[in-house]
């Protein structure tokens, strides 16, 4: 049998705050001398109130602060906390081989982030771009009793070892991707996750390997949506 923590089972699970919460701003969480996560806590916050949770992982060779634009503004307006993890090396430890530092950094950052405030577990959301829209899609498959929305832009690929829980999925993908043609990426996925029976939102638009922020706010939109409403 499968080691659930090297098919990217998380140890996360939620709990009462019992630290002193972080005031509204942009915070290095200190777990790491190196490629520390970052958390955006926005104004309006009361800490022992369920409050949502959006993970954003960064692309190949990217950063916190160069991702942080993808969805800083959202957590602004609609009030949710953003934590934004930093891979250890320049892309995630899934690419390179397989689940290891970086599973154990996001078990540690989630684990801070619910010492510090309560957490609304209706929506944990994990999201990204390119190779963090592939981390997020395969971590988030892998942790779907805690993980319950997935937000992932030009994924590349899927990894799944180990399944659990029923998060809904937004996909979106541009037309004119070159770096990671929508043909072998987005549009075999939602294929396959669909038969698998999960709920999926595909979008696809005119555009190269970059999100695009009107298919952003449509992400966003899906994630906040009242249940039962419709697409």
């Amino acid at each position: 049998m499968i080691d659930p923590q090297l098919a990217g089972r998380l140890t996360f699970a939620h709990r009462f705050p019992t630290v002193e919460p972080l005031p509204p701003g942009r915070h290095r969480l200190g777990l790491f001398d190196e490629r520390d996560a970052m958390l955006i806590v926005p104004t309006g916050i009361d800490p022992r109130r369920p409050t949502p949770l959006v993970v954003l992982f960064h692309g190949g060779g990217g950063s916190a602060e160069k991702i942080l634009p993808m969805l800083e503004v959202h957590a602004a307006v609609r009030g949710f906390l953003l934590l934004v993890p930093q891979s250890l090396f320049p892309t995630w430890d899934l690419v390179i081989g397989g689940h290891g530092p970086d599973r154990e950094r996001l078990d540690l950052a989630l684990t801070d982030v619910a010492s510090r405030f309560m957490l609304d577990p209706l929506h944990i959301v994990f999201a990204g771009h390119s190779d963090g829209g592939s981390y997020a899609l395969s971590a988030g498959l892998a942790n779907g009793h805690v993980v319950t929305h997935l937000v992932a832009s030009s994924a590349g690929f899927l990894s799944v070892h180990l399944q659990s829980g029923s998060p809904r999925i937004f996909l979106s993908h541009g037309t004119r991707d070159e770096q990671i043609p929508i043909d072998r990426s987005a549009r075999v996925h939602t294929a396959r996750l669909r038969e698998a029976g999960y709920d999926v939102t595909s979008v696809e638009y005119d555009g190269p390997h970059a999100y695009q922020p009107a298919i952003v706010a449509q992400a966003m939109d899906f994630v906040f949506r009242p249940e039962g409403d419709g697409p």
